[in-house]
């Protein structure tokens, strides 16, 4: 590999994260190259376009606080906005940074390879006409919920109908949101109720002739409480930015709420249920992120929890055989990422809505007329495959990355992920990641969290170009101590004691039936601590030469 290198750093990703590492990096005067896949900007809110995507952390929260400009220009109109203007705002955000101009797009990294002799990557694009491209810093912003998972289903391919996922669903051309799909005549099915699947569940209950639910494992979901942002609030917001700051950075996932600091149990009944009751009530997260602080941890708080929205989903379901089955029985509450909803569950209540419970009646094949399960063949017009992604650290085994000597990354991860901070692996050097296995921001409101790692890297960036360095990469022991005090955070919550994508679970995917510490889940505070001291200690744990 030539010593003349094309670059001083290369952005891998235009969402969110990786259009304010490229900005960044460029400001501190780094010859800087963003790289996306993708036609347009906006990571995951460009791909996801699907019927009733909205994001479920408050509006006033989501974004870039850095930006004075942005936050006193923008006004939301919702109070938790939909994809369309979420992508609008990214767009925005793009322009005031002028940052297009540093991304060529359409351009899909398939192979990433360390040279020990120059310490420079080379990057190589699926795209056979795209040369490949050196530089020194490799930072990859590729999302943990960017690498879409289809069903192992057989016979997929054969279904004469339309279908979707929902991570690939057709734009509108002239827009930021979905294309205008007709579905007020057809026989709808839709798989998987995540986040995702009961959000366009909410959708296409209100237009399709007849929608049928193949329920395998469903979710804790409470109200989102959305509603029109006024101009009065949003005034509000814009006059209190730096105190939304701090509250967010005080939180234990940066969203604008915080735990309860006394133990479920320790209150008495009535001012505990009363409680409770707010919660469920209240906006976003309310409820998951604001109730007493050992609702995750105690098995018995967490099942009095479990208990509680239980009784709110066989309330608001009148079918209660139906009821029943929306009740998961293999989680508590809160143990896997909780999905927000409005009127959700009296979408079981239409005459043109049914549920098809997979664990008594599995499905056996796709077929060119619909769904086989092992009792009847659904006949269909549309399967909407709401499947989700191989998440955390999907996007990065789907490249072909090679560090020193050319070990492989996702090699090395099937041993046992070992990140420090989440940012760097042993053996791989001058390759960061955003927003990835371990990281601070991969359990937390993104946009947020994910501005503390490129603030903090750029940090680190800016003194190695001083200090002329032009290695860096993490000690093993530093990785390995990291990594435990990961898995040690994640042993104290019952959701580490969970399958989910929180813990590598994906039964879409062969192999992926062991649990692993995925996240870092100690919180904001806690994780910002850890990385003022490893600064303030000469970036103890890096090993720069």
């Amino acid at each position: 590999m030539t010593t003349e290198l094309d670059f001083d750093a290369v952005v891998i990703g235009a969402g969110l994260t990786g259009l304010y590492q490229a900005y960044r990096l460029r400001e501190m005067g780094y010859r800087v190259l963003g790289v996306e896949a993708a036609e347009d900007i906006g990571g995951v809110w460009h791909h996801n376009r699907y019927p009733g995507c909205r994001i479920d952390s408050e509006s006033e929260v989501y974004g870039y606080f850095w930006n004075e400009q942005l936050m006193q220009e923008w006004s939301w109109s919702e109070r938790f906005a939909a994809q369309p203007e979420v992508l609008r705002y990214i767009h925005r955000a793009a322009e005031i940074m002028d940052i297009r101009k540093d991304f060529i797009f359409n351009a899909k990294v398939h192979k990433a390879t360390f040279d020990d002799v120059s310490n420079a990557w080379l990057l190589e694009f699926q795209q056979g006409h795209r040369a490949p491209v050196t530089a020194r810093f490799v930072f990859s912003a590729l999302g943990p919920l960017s690498a879409t998972q289809m069903p192992r289903i057989s016979g997929i391919n054969t279904f004469k109908g339309e279908s979707y996922h929902t991570a690939a669903w057709p734009r509108d051309p002239i827009g930021f949101g979905p294309a205008k799909l007709d579905f007020s005549n057809k026989r709808v099915a839709v798989i998987g109720t995540g986040s995702t699947g009961v959000q366009l569940i909410q959708e296409m209950a209100k237009v399709a002739k007849h929608l049928t639910v193949f329920l395998l494992e469903p979710n804790w979901c409470t109200p989102l409480g959305n509603g029109p942002m006024t101009q009065e609030r949003m005034d509000y917001i814009k006059s209190h930015y730096n105190e939304f700051t701090a509250k967010c950075d005080a939180s234990i996932a940066g969203f604008p709420h915080e735990f309860d600091p006394r133990n479920l149990f320790d209150v008495p009944k009535e001012e505990r249920d009363a409680k409770l009751e707010e919660l469920y009530k209240g906006p976003g997260f309310s409820l998951w992120l604001g109730t007493f602080q050992d609702g995750l941890s105690d098995p018995e708080a967490n099942q009095y929890l479990s208990d509680f929205v239980a009784k709110k989903i066989r309330q608001r379901v009148k079918n209660q055989h139906i009821a029943e089955l929306l009740i998961p029985k293999d989680h508590g509450f809160g143990t896997r990422r909780v999905p927000l909803e409005t009127n959700y569950y009296e979408v079981y209540n239409q005459d043109n809505v049914s549920v098809v419970d997979l664990n008594t009646t599995p499905i056996t094949r796709i077929t060119p007329d619909g769904i086989q399960t092992t009792d009847a063949l659904h006949e269909l017009d549309a399967i909407l495959y709401a499947t989700g992604f191989d998440a955390v650290k999907g996007a990065w085994n789907r490249i072909d990355i090679r560090g020193t000597g050319g070990v492989a990354l996702k090699d090395e991860w099937a041993k046992g992920i070992k990140t420090y901070m989440g940012m760097q692996c042993p053996g791989f050097p001058n390759f960061f990641m955003l927003v990835g296995p371990h990281s601070g921001a991969t359990f937390c409101n993104i946009p947020r969290c994910s501005a503390l790692a490129v603030d903090w890297l750029s940090d680190m960036i800016a003194e190695a170009k001083n200090g002329g360095v032009q290695r860096i990469e993490p000690e093993i022991a530093a990785a390995e101590s990291y990594s435990e005090y990961c898995a040690k955070l994640m042993g104290k919550m019952l959701l580490g004691q969970t399958n989910s994508w929180f813990t590598g679970i994906n039964k879409n995917i062969e192999g992926r039936d062991k649990r692993e510490a995925l996240l870092f889940v100690g919180g904001n505070p806690k994780f910002r601590e850890y990385c003022d001291d490893v600064r303030e200690n000469g970036y103890k744990g890096y090993i720069m030469t």
